[in-house]
């Protein structure tokens, strides 16, 4: 795997500077153990205002990383008798990261690059034009990484003609934190880029999950059925509760009752309103099944409310409104005002929607506790027991979603968009859709 010479494109947005971090780092370390050797890392992004953002940003995560890890960096620096200190090698490790680092606005800068990763927005028109002129840059065999998280990878190699020199890397937000990484090989995909993608998720410490060349992967597969069925759920219930009274209630069922790391709602949030558009218009076209839409998704849009981070990592307000990072409100799509979920009194409407929902069975346990717990499956399969028998609304809508959700992830190995139902269930994080609890 040859990393003397690496661009990132779209280095500045909120994938590609988690790229960026990893990709420097394993640099930064070859660099200090062959210091004669030329090494470049080049981050590029049209957004010229936010690279002053993503140095400041390398710098930081830079630093955390030497801190994290000095037990092994001073192994690393064992032949430089000149770093003593702690704070020694910290700094001359952070120094090496950025000293290998080249920033640009111009795809020029990737000329002369082996490797190349995209991770600019999920839009296919400029993920084929970006790949095109890429193509007639770079040199016939530098290897091409792209991001996507739902565009085939044999669509865009074969409209490119980039010969099999193009796989699916996806990784998922924020790259430096989270392990997992979606590995998609088209039919035309070379023996020699598979193995270097899967030499580069060792190096990384990734988890790689293999999926079929099949419009939205599994990740989106999964997530974005998952979403447009809550959806329908929410649209089935606002006669009764209001459009905002239904998205909360969904958004308290997939978080609290299905025992999620956040609601369905807030999770669109967080990937982006406009990105959902965009993956369903994606999958849509590519797998030809116009059930992939959804008429709030597009309201949304319309009122330009679309969710996603700010450059700082703060959640943007989407169908949930924000307070460092914390939903407190619930969009009013029909007057375009949030509701919100506390205030003195209790918000009148709020209260009758928990009400109904009815109190969480016995031996709930919020995910985050569960994740490091010896005793998670068995914590699970109780709660999820009593959930099988307990009644009311709240208990209901969970098991008509566990049962919804199931079947989503069993077709996507029926449809043999994923090998397993081992990979379906990789992508979640408490417990997979695939199971028995319902």
């Amino acid at each position: 795997m040859d990393l003397e010479n690496v661009s990132i494109i779209g280095a500045a947005g909120k994938m590609g500077s988690g790229i960026a971090m990893l990709i420097s780092q394993e640099v930064a370390k070859l660099k200090i153990d062959d210091p004669d050797k030329i090494y470049r890392v080049n981050l590029i992004d049209v957004n010229e205002r936010a690279m002053d953002g993503l140095h400041k940003y390398i710098k930081t995560q830079a630093t955390k990383l030497a801190e994290r890890n000095i037990v092994s960096l001073r192994s690393l620096y064992a032949s430089h008798s000149d770093l003593i200190e702690n704070s020694d090698i910290i700094d001359a490790f952070v120094n090496e990261l950025l000293g290998v680092i080249r920033y640009g606005t111009e795809l020029e800068v990737a000329r002369n690059s082996q490797i190349v990763f995209e991770a600019v927005i999920e839009d296919e028109p400029l993920k084929l034009n970006l790949l095109t002129k890429l193509n007639h840059l770079c040199a016939k065999g530098t290897l091409f990484f792209t991001n996507t998280s739902s565009i085939p990878i044999g669509f865009l190699d074969n409209q490119v003609g980039l010969g099999g020199r193009l796989i699916g890397y996806h990784f998922y937000n924020p790259p430096v934190v989270q392990k997992l990484v979606e590995l998609i090989p088209s039919d035309a995909t070379t023996d020699e880029l598979k193995s270097i993608a899967l030499e580069l998720g060792k190096v990384l410490g990734k988890k790689l999950i293999s999926s079929n060349d099949i419009a939205g992967f599994i990740g989106n597969g999964h997530f974005i059925r998952d979403g447009l069925y809550a959806i329908s759920e929410a649209e089935r219930l606002k006669t009764k509760y209001g459009g905002a009274g239904a998205i909360y209630l969904m958004n308290r069922i997939t978080q609290d009752f299905l025992v999620r790391p956040m609601g369905i709602f807030q999770l669109i949030d967080y990937v982006g309103i406009d990105v959902f558009q965009c993956i369903l218009r994606v999958m849509s076209k590519h797998l030809q099944d116009t059930t992939l839409k959804s008429q709030l998704i597009d309201d949304m849009m319309a009122k330009n409310v679309k969710g996603g981070q700010f450059a700082d990592g703060k959640q943007k307000d989407g169908f949930l409104k924000y307070e460092n990072n914390k939903p407190i409100a619930t969009y009013n799509i029909e007057k375009n005002e949030y509701l919100m979920w506390e205030g003195l009194p209790s918000p009148e409407w709020k209260t009758k929607i928990d009400t109904e929902l009815g109190n969480l069975p016995n031996g709930h346990s919020p995910w985050k506790k569960l994740l490091n717990n010896p005793k998670k499956a068995d914590i699970l399969s109780t709660y999820f027991s009593n959930l099988r028998q307990a009644s009311g609304l709240g208990a209901e809508l969970a098991k008509n979603y566990l049962a919804e959700s199931k079947k989503i992830g069993l077709k996507l190995v029926k449809d043999g968009v994923a090998n397993s139902e081992a990979d379906v269930n990789g992508f979640f994080w408490a417990y997979g859709p695939i199971n028995e609890y319902i």
